[in-house]
């Protein structure tokens, strides 16, 4: 009896070390695994490429708010409205929801300042809300 238990051991030690040792069926496997990081990958610089182009967007929509409210013949709220309809042009409303304009003189100058405070795009376009802020200037022009 224990001389049949030890061969029933070794045999299916023996299989099981032949079945260990058979790689059919690993291409998939790793086909999958493989597959699975270079998606997210991919996604991630993807998202990476989204959070650039719309903190590009945000400020380029600051600069041209800045500039039209330093404008000799506009408002502070002239640049405002222009920085809102950019921002709701290019990547949604929800993006122009804080947008401060005043007159500084912080670089020596009158100028005006355009400060944006928005979302930052974490999965597609939803994200971290208030966790992107752009600030942008222009020099005042008169008519003297």
């Amino acid at each position: 009896m224990r001389v049949v238990l030890v061969r029933l051991v070794a045999g299916v030690r023996a299989r099981l070390r032949d079945e260990l040792r058979d790689d059919t069926g690993a291409s998939p496997v790793e086909f999958v695994l493989v597959g699975t990081l270079l998606t997210v990958l991919t996604l991630a610089v993807l998202q990476f490429g989204l959070a650039v182009y719309v903190r590009n967007v945000v400020h380029d929509a600051a600069v041209e708010g800045a500039y039209e409210a330093a404008l000799a013949d506009t408002t502070l709220d002239d640049g405002a409205r222009r920085t809102r309809d950019i921002l709701t042009r290019t990547v949604g409303a929800e993006y122009a929801t804080d947008v401060r304009v005043r007159e500084t003189d912080s670089l020596g100058h009158d100028a005006i300042e355009v400060r944006v405070t928005t979302t930052l795009p974490l999965i597609g376009l939803l994200g971290a809300p208030q966790a992107l802020e752009v600030t942008a200037h222009a020099p005042v022009e008169s008519f003297d």
